[in-house]
């Protein structure tokens, strides 16, 4: 057992989460799905009722089960991964976006023996005011984006780019300038 958490463990290649990104869509694609996460937060309100209001809400959730459970298990993969899986090596940041987060005063932790440090701590907690309305104004920013796009990145970017639909190359495009503008602008501006 032991070999096979070592194995699992271990820093990955990210073309292997690419290949199966790959086959999952393609397996939701020939079930008639489509890929997409944000769909799950209008499938919570229909189970806490709020399809009886609004007809928005009213979805069969005997269609969207699905969903749910692929949710829930990367929640429950996620937990298990940081405190049975955890790779024994630190994540490799480049020197350079050390030194570039430093220069906003984003100190860069020291990988410690868990292998973490890869995110700046003084922005990434909830020990502080700041830490914290960044969480929840950035929270409440990519909920109300994936809504307004009507889906979020992975459905997109994902699904909807690999079925040559114009809405998702568009909203992908939107994407990458929102990106661009937070990092080169707003970012430099907050810190």
């Amino acid at each position: 057992m032991k070999e096979v958490i070592d194995f699992i463990s271990q820093p990955w290649h990210w073309a292997v989460s690419g290949a199966m990104i790959a086959l999952t869509l393609l397996i939701l694609t020939l079930m008639g799905r489509s890929f997409g996460v944000s769909m799950t937060f209008r499938n919570a309100c229909t189970l806490a009722g709020a399809g009886k209001k609004y007809a928005f809400f009213d979805v069969d959730m005997k269609e969207e089960w699905w969903r749910m459970a692929f949710v829930l298990g990367g929640l429950v993969g996620g937990f298990l991964a940081v405190h049975f899986l955890r790779s024994p090596e630190a994540v490799a940041i480049s020197e350079a976006t050390q030194a570039h987060l430093s220069a906003w005063g984003l100190d860069y932790p020291a990988a410690d023996s868990k292998g973490l440090g890869f995110v700046p701590t003084t922005l990434f907690n909830f020990s502080s005011i700041k830490g914290i309305a960044l969480a929840v104004i950035g929270g409440f920013l990519v909920g109300f984006g994936a809504r307004y796009a009507d889906g979020c990145t992975s459905g997109h970017a994902i699904t909807g780019l690999s079925h040559l639909q114009l809405p998702s190359l568009l909203t992908v495009i939107g994407f990458f300038i929102g990106g661009l503008l937070m990092t080169h602008v707003i970012m430099p501006l907050l810190f």
